[in-house]
């Protein structure tokens, strides 16, 4: 997707990762400045990492996040039951009670629902949504991603990447990282390649993997329901992703050769 979303910022506004709807960032220009000072590209895993857990501590902090014992968390709970590690990474769930209808992955194995997106879909729709964004981070999109974003809207700001220890962000810093990742976007084939990771991990798990041709379905009727006045809680989310028909047809193909029975 730009993904179902790894989408960012919740700052005051609470709205995750949405910044502003008038908020615009220009990645190539930023990652440019970055590469001129020499400061670029020489990010450590370690310090990536460390950079990850800053970020989705901080997304955890400024927004709402479900109670355990909240209806929201435990149907996330019960949805993800048995969907402990993609890859060797920890995956771990949480909602995020706001109004936008989204949900994101980092590379941390971190996957936040939210709540808005949990009242408009199914269970099986849910699942495809969360499979597509596992996807994501299997292949490292989410990390590549995050690298890119963090690169053009911190390190520009004077962060030292040189040192063993990464430096750590400043709340501006977070909201123009959030700002970045919301610009950034996923190729076709990379969408296409976490759409067939998503089905293989469903499936895997013990879940049915029409689930993925379901949750596109759901995205395609909201787009037509709205029409061309989209509010501004689903335009980030429809611009995420296109040719939905042609995903919905090769996810519903591949399922029903497969001969899997459709929810």
């Amino acid at each position: 997707m730009k993904k179902f979303i790894i989408t960012a910022l919740a700052a005051v506004a609470m709205m995750c990762p949405a910044v502003s709807a008038h908020a615009q960032f220009n990645l190539k220009k930023a990652v440019n400045a970055a590469v001129s000072t020499g400061k670029a590209l020489t990010l450590t895993d370690a310090q990536m990492a460390a950079y990850v857990k800053e970020y989705i501590d901080w997304m955890d902090t400024h927004n709402k996040v479900s109670e355990p014992n909240s209806p929201y968390a435990q149907r996330l709970s019960r949805l993800t039951q048995g969907l402990t590690s993609v890859e060797g990474i920890p995956l771990n769930f949480k909602v995020y009670e706001v109004i936008d209808v989204n949900a994101f992955a980092c590379a941390d194995g971190s996957v936040r629902v939210f709540s808005s997106l949990m009242d408009i879909m199914s269970d099986e729709e849910l699942l495809g949504v969360i499979g597509h964004e596992i996807g994501h981070v299997a292949h490292k999109d989410s990390k590549k991603s995050f690298r890119t974003a963090l690169l053009a809207s911190a390190l520009k700001d004077g962060i030292g990447s040189t040192s063993g220890k990464a430096a750590a962000l400043t709340d501006s810093q977070l909201g123009s990282l959030g700002e970045a990742l919301v610009s950034a976007n996923y190729s076709q084939k990379q969408e296409r390649a976490a759409d067939d990771y998503g089905y293989e991990f469903l499936k895997k798990n013990g879940k049915n993997p029409w689930s993925m041709a379901l949750s596109f379905a759901k995205l395609k009727s909201l787009q037509e329901e709205a029409g061309a006045s989209k509010s501004s809680k689903l335009n980030q989310l429809f611009s995420t992703h296109p040719d939905i028909d042609a995903r919905i047809k090769r996810m519903e193909k591949r399922a029903t050769e497969e001969k899997i029975a459709r929810p």
